[in-house]
């Protein structure tokens, strides 16, 4: 068979499966709360993890999608050349890591990316960078993906994923017009995808309008439920993100109601766990809160989740659970971080919540604001720079995190805080009763001393 030929059967075959790999190219979307009910395009990979022996090692209810992982697994296997199926594979684990947190499935992923990218170079191969700028993201090098996606979209500046996993990278970095643009440039390749909705709904989010945020979300899921495939993480996502969305206004039976349809279509979506977990704390059912916070927590041990059902075993009074969880969150940051995974932000957040080591939380904060110059970055800089007693600095980075009028309870409570300290006792009344109006359970430990404060 001649090179022609070969081109011409892996260029059908790719078009059969990217059919099949609907489902999963969709969801370009990594999210997790890093805090606050914000959208976010990154989820971290940090779960204990087992060794890939077979494609079928996660249980999955898509038979479809493990059978087409073990085709491409058996092709790769059998042409490690064809650097179709490396794209494709990279694609189906990096669904796998959003579906499970199972840090093997990013490895295979990037691994294929490699393969894909050493087989056919990058000016001729837009699928292998893709692949290995979307690994990046997962272990938050947005830099690195920003780079690719500059790249990426100058040798395929027609795809849609070219922007998307650009405007990813900008979001990420708090290149907020440059994302702007990006998204542009999406919604003129077509508008009318869940894609294209997902990202305007996050930045109009940060730019203060919710309600706006929100009609994004519902339109992202419409189009994801009206193709003829509905992938079943994206429409997860967006019912959960929608909670989120109610979340962050105080609507908490809306919230529930989303988190729990979420659950009903995709039964121990960790992400919607959470989140459960979290609302129920708002309504006051700690022990319905607990149950959810462990089950997430034992099927992805995100420090997020591990420091909040700390604190929630904290206020049940169970003491000795409560400092386990508190440990753990310092072991999962450890070993992110010897498995090339920065999570300096959860982990300087978890320390100044705690009023622990407010030094080295400093020093985290400051490392990840170096090149993620976002308005969590700011809000997490100046939150540690409180705690560690820079009320300068402190002044500074808060006024950076307010800069997009973003409407979240967390960035009000630090506003007020840090006023405070610096004796506008005037401001940090204001901000204080912005919070308490907004979201007035936004954490189950904050939100008390936020009120403490205002009656002070």
């Amino acid at each position: 068979m001649s090179r022609k030929q070969v081109l011409t059967r892996d260029v059908r075959l790719a078009t059969l499966l990217v059919i099949g790999l609907s489902a999963l190219t969709l969801a370009a979307v990594f999210a997790l709360r890093t805090q606050g009910p914000k959208i976010e395009t990154v989820r971290p990979v940090v779960a204990a993890s087992r060794k890939i022996d077979s494609p079928t090692q996660e249980a999955t209810d898509e038979s479809d999608s493990a059978e087409m992982v073990r085709f491409l697994l058996d092709r790769v296997k059998r042409d490690p050349d064809d650097f179709l199926a490396e794209n494709m594979l990279a694609s189906s684990m990096l669904q796998k890591v959003r579906e499970t947190g199972n840090a093997d499935y990013l490895e295979r992923a990037k691994r294929s990316a490699e393969l894909s990218l050493a087989s056919v170079p990058v000016e001729r191969n837009a699928g292998g960078l893709s692949a290995r700028a979307r690994v990046e993201m997962a272990e938050h090098d947005f830099v690195a993906a920003r780079d690719d996606g500059l790249r990426l979209v100058q040798i395929d500046p027609g795809g849609l994923n070219s922007w998307g996993v650009l405007t990813d990278a900008l979001l990420e970095l708090g290149e907020y017009a440059k994302a702007d643009g990006a998204i542009h440039e999406m919604r003129k390749l077509g508008s009318d995808t869940a894609e294209t909705e997902i990202r305007i709904s996050r930045l109009v989010f940060l730019r203060g309008d919710t309600a706006g945020a929100q009609d994004h979300l519902f339109r992202a899921l419409a189009f994801a439920q009206n193709i003829p495939a509905p992938p079943r993480e994206t429409v997860a996502w967006c019912r959960w993100q929608l909670g989120e969305m109610a979340f962050s206004i105080g609507d908490y039976k809306a919230a529930e109601r989303y988190y729990r349809e979420t659950l009903a279509s995709y039964p121990d979506y960790v992400q919607a766990l959470a989140s459960l977990g979290r609302v129920r704390a708002a309504l006051g059912d700690l022990p319905g809160a607990i149950q959810p916070y462990e089950k997430a927590a034992r099927r992805f041990p995100d420090p997020t989740f591990v420091a909040a059902l700390g604190d929630l075993y904290h206020l049940a009074g169970r003491e000795r659970e409560a400092q386990t969880q508190y440990a753990l969150v310092e072991q999962i940051g450890h070993l992110s971080a010897l498995n090339g995974t920065r999570y300096n932000r959860q982990i300087a957040l978890f320390y100044a919540d705690h009023d622990q080591k407010a030094d080295e939380a400093l020093a985290d904060a400051v490392r990840e604001y170096q090149e993620r110059r976002d308005i969590y970055g700011a809000d997490t800089l100046a939150w540690t720079a409180l705690k560690a007693g820079k009320l300068a600095e402190a002044q500074d980075a808060i006024s950076a995190a307010l800069q997009l009028s973003t409407r979240d309870a967390r960035l009000y409570y630090h506003a007020a805080m840090v006023a405070a300290a610096c004796g506008n006792r005037r401001s940090s009344q204001d901000y204080l009763r912005r919070v308490l109006a907004l979201n007035p359970m936004f954490d189950p430990l904050q939100a008390t001393r936020a009120r403490k404060a205002l009656a002070q």
